[in-house]
């Protein structure tokens, strides 16, 4: 590799760590992902229910759908190929367990999108007036800074991590070193789940978290909330 080119990749990699920053302006603070209404009915009470709760929910819902669909969304997008992009945009969107979840989903999509467009991402101007996933603008992000599709899916996965710890934090409530030591073990996690995400059939794409659909369903009710439904 060329100095040029491991410039190009290092500089691509901290566009990554923007993306993926919690102080990124697209409001995923405000969301708990049913973690919350899964705190409210004891099923996340410490740092081991937590720990499960969260690197459960990462390989067998965000990795097998989420993550899935993002990598082909990124590879469209390699390609050239819009139709693909916006054919499993559309499939994303449509998946969603529960109203909560899709409209978490859609909003986020809304301003990432919307911040892509301020920063002049010529992508995300032309998608402009399209009902984009976060995953799909996400994508369009990677591909503008030229972060590689398998880069993009760790963003992601990580993104899912880091939120939900951060949320379990002030839910359960946990410490801040055992939020570190989720973080910290779900490292191999996330590697794990990109490479399912990468690897699975279209046939063995979907959701397998009824728990996950449950919870974010009654917190749409729950009376007492420190997120958005």
């Amino acid at each position: 590799m060329d100095a040029l080119s491991s410039r190009n990749q290092e500089a691509s990699l901290l566009h990554l760590l923007r993306l993926v920053s919690q102080s990124l302006p697209v409001g995923g603070f405000a969301f708990s992902r049913g973690l919350e209404a899964a705190v409210a009915a004891g099923w996340v009470c410490d740092e081991g229910t937590a720990r499960d709760w969260i690197l459960g929910t990462l390989q067998t819902s965000i990795a097998q759908f989420d993550g899935a669909l993002l990598w082909r969304m990124a590879t469209a997008l390699e390609a050239g190929d819009e139709d693909r992009f916006r054919s499993v945009n559309a499939w994303l969107a449509a998946g969603r367990e529960s109203r909560e979840l899709q409209r978490e989903d859609k909003r986020l999509g809304e301003a990432l999108l919307r911040l892509l467009v301020d920063l002049d991402v010529p992508a995300a101007k032309h998608n402009h007036g399209y009902e984009l996933t976060y995953a799909a603008a996400f994508a369009l992000a990677s591909q503008h800074w030229h972060i590689t599709p398998m880069w993009a899916l760790r963003g992601l996965m990580w993104v899912y991590v880091e939120g939900q710890t951060t949320a379990a934090i002030r839910l359960v409530p946990l410490g801040h070193t055992a939020g570190q030591r989720i973080l910290v073990e779900s490292v191999a996690w996330v590697e794990d789940a990109v490479i399912r995400a990468c690897s699975i059939t279209d046939e063995d794409i979907g959701n397998l978290v009824p728990a996950l659909a449950m919870a974010s369903a009654w917190h749409e009710t729950q009376y007492s909330r420190l997120f958005q439904s």
